[in-house]
């Protein structure tokens, strides 16, 4: 037992004696500690809030360019198609016009 004893009083000194230097070589007190730790929350939260808001803005010019950018191109199409229609029409007319002669010449016969 004696041994169980002098190990249990070790223990309790090494404790005691840990718990003594941490008091002792804390750079700051509970207090302050934690203040210091409701800053650098504050702060890291701060930091992420501009970040999703710098992430929105660019998100959203990046939509907006994306969204001009698509309007153009559309607008490009849809003249492109109006000119190919109208030279559609155009060939059209022409073969309807070489078949009207065509017609009246059979006619005729």
């Amino acid at each position: 037992m004696n041994d169980n004893g002098n190990t249990f009083l070790g223990v309790l000194a090494g404790t005691a004696i840990g718990a003594a230097l941490g008091i002792l070589f804390a750079p700051d007190k509970g207090s302050a500690t934690r203040r210091k730790i409701a800053e650098q929350a504050e702060a890291t939260r701060d930091s992420i809030a501009e970040s999703t808001y710098d992430l929105r803005d660019r998100a959203a010019a990046t939509v907006a360019s994306k969204r001009e950018s698509l309007d153009n191109q559309l607008e490009n199409i849809v003249s492109d198609v109006s000119h190919k229609t109208e030279d559609v029409i155009t060939t059209l007319e022409k073969k309807l016009a070489e078949l009207k002669t065509k017609n009246k010449k059979l006619q005729k016969s």
